[in-house]
């Protein structure tokens, strides 16, 4: 017998922001807009007070339309740690691009990729996003994803500080989802599901998201696929379990720093 689903509107762009603003005050969550693109507004949550003894939090998901276990994931967390989320500095942008979501697509409206366009301020809600980071660096950036290809849970771990986390995190997901056993992702290798990597500009024109976090020297940088192919509950499941494994090691780290 098929398994019923959970998630069973996950490119209703206008559901997904409902049910955002429902759950933002359970969180300490202020929900407002911050732009416009492809006929829908957009719009991120950040934590209405900031706490000097608590790490500093970025997540976000939906910049490619088609991978929609991403935005369900992020929310799913969210709802389900209310109290976790009071305790962080909190900045989240639940859906980078409603118009992919909406017609279940990678690229925006103008058929840009987004994920390869942050080298360009010059595209509006791109420079609205970034204008919203603060001053201060994050002590955790996480980008969810999903990827047709996978055939498990990967990351990409940007190789900054030891000890790495993306091990831990694989093996949070396995309760839903195990690690992608293929040893080259993407034209990279790969262990279990983890990808570790220098950034390069140079190799890489086009920017990708969490390049803005590289430069700006955040030390924990994540990029998380979870596969396509596999049902949307445990995508979800996978994304939750790995967001909360992410920031269960952060918050370690910094009383760490702080004591």
């Amino acid at each position: 017998m098929a398994r019923s689903l959970r998630h069973d509107r996950p490119h209703d762009y206008k559901y997904l922001i409902r049910r955002w603003k429902a759950v933002a005050a359970k969180c300490g969550l202020t929900l407002k807009k911050y732009g416009e693109a492809g006929g829908f507004d957009l719009y991120f949550l950040k934590s209405k007070v900031v706490a000097s003894d608590a790490p500093s939090i970025y997540l976000s998901a939906g910049i490619h339309g088609d991978e929609p276990g991403a935005t369900e994931g992020l929310l799913a967390w969210a709802e389900k740690n209310h109290a976790l989320a009071r305790q962080l500095n909190l900045l989240i942008f639940p859906c980078l691009n409603p118009w992919g979501i909406v017609c279940n697509s990678r690229y925006d409206e103008q058929g840009r990729d987004l994920n390869r366009s942050y080298h360009n301020q010059s595209i509006p809600q791109i420079a609205a996003q970034i204008a919203l980071f603060p001053d201060d660096k994050f002590d955790l950036a996480i980008a969810l994803h999903e990827d047709y290809d996978a055939q498990g849970v990967y990351l990409y771990e940007v190789q900054r500080v030891k000890p790495f986390w993306g091990e831990d995190l694989i093996k949070a997901s396995s309760r839903f989802i195990g690690g992608d056993p293929r040893r080259m992702v993407e034209g990279r290798p790969a262990r279990g599901g983890v990808i570790r990597r220098k950034i390069d500009p140079e190799l890489m024109p086009d920017w990708p998201e969490v390049f803005i976090f590289y430069f700006q020297k955040v030390a924990r940088i994540f990029t998380i696929e979870t596969p396509s192919e596999f049902h949307i509950d445990d995508r979800v499941g996978a994304h939750v379990r790995m967001i909360e494994k992410a920031i269960t090691l952060c918050r370690g780290e910094f009383s760490a720093k702080a004591g």
